[in-house]
């Protein structure tokens, strides 16, 4: 296993360029969105999906800036999280969904029957099936670049260095400085999302550094693996098979002992 790779995402230097969705679309050959208008912001794309694998989210607030009081805009260049215990992975039913030798989840096309069970599987709503053929997509974290030694396309395309990839381990350092650092100019709102392994998935592959609440880029504040209460499940569904088979067993001995 090779040494855990992810994405560290620092919105406060995100500029809304989308750079990042054009570099992710043409290196892995995504699909356009069909360039429906929503006349509800200036994002284009309006939130991850099949076609959609690195989203820039512009947040139009009052008060905007980091809680400084200013109208303003938050931006934040979203992406599949490659959660640590990923949910996704629990419900696969033909193993198109796999842990890389880097740390990240990648759906196979190839082998996705478009059953569609990772798409309310997943905590953060990342995994969408496309309807020309319902089957799911989502970030690779351009496993294939990685295999080359190559960073992936949304990082390098990044002008200001927003998007961040490298070993996981040296990302949430650098991220911890980041926050202190911004708390330190007067931005007490700033906080990280996503790094922390104790949390609900156990830490996410694919992290950010929030100028506000997780609410106001549209994340789930306290996400959890939605698979946790599987294991119990089946061994409740077992112990009650069990339960059936023998109260089905005394019955048929019991009318055999009658005659």
């Amino acid at each position: 296993m090779a040494e855990r790779m992810g994405f560290f995402t620092d919105t406060s230097i995100c500029i809304g360029c989308k750079a990042c969705e054009v570099a992710c679309k043409e290196w892995n050959d995504v699909p356009d969105d069909g360039f429906v208008f929503r006349a509800t912001s200036y994002d284009n794309t309006g939130g991850l999906g099949a076609d959609t694998w690195r989203h820039v989210a512009f947040i139009e607030q009052p008060g905007g800036d980091g809680g400084q009081g200013i109208e303003g805009w938050l931006m934040s260049s979203d992406v599949c999280k490659h959660c640590t215990r990923a949910a996704c992975l629990d419900v696969c039913p033909t193993g198109a969904l796999f842990r890389t030798e880097f740390g990240t989840v990648v759906v196979q096309a190839d082998v996705c029957n478009g059953c569609g069970y990772c798409v309310p599987a997943c905590p953060y709503g990342v995994i969408d099936r496309r309807e020309r053929d319902g089957r799911a997509f989502k970030c690779t974290m351009c496993h294939d670049r990685q295999l080359g030694g190559l960073e992936p396309a949304c990082a390098k395309a990044c002008p200001t260095d927003s998007i961040q990839f490298g070993p996981l381990e040296e990302l949430r350092a650098r991220a911890e400085e980041r926050v202190e650092l911004l708390r330190g100019e007067g931005r007490p709102r700033a906080r990280l999302y996503g790094a922390d392994p104790g949390d609900g998935v156990g830490g996410d592959g694919a992290f950010f550094l929030l100028l506000d609440e997780p609410e106001v880029y549209g994340l789930p504040p306290d996400p959890v693996v939605t698979t946790r209460d599987l294991p119990a499940m089946w061994r409740w569904a077992a112990g009650a098979a069990l339960s059936m088979v023998a109260v089905v067993a005394v019955s048929f001995s019991g009318r055999g002992w009658s005659r």
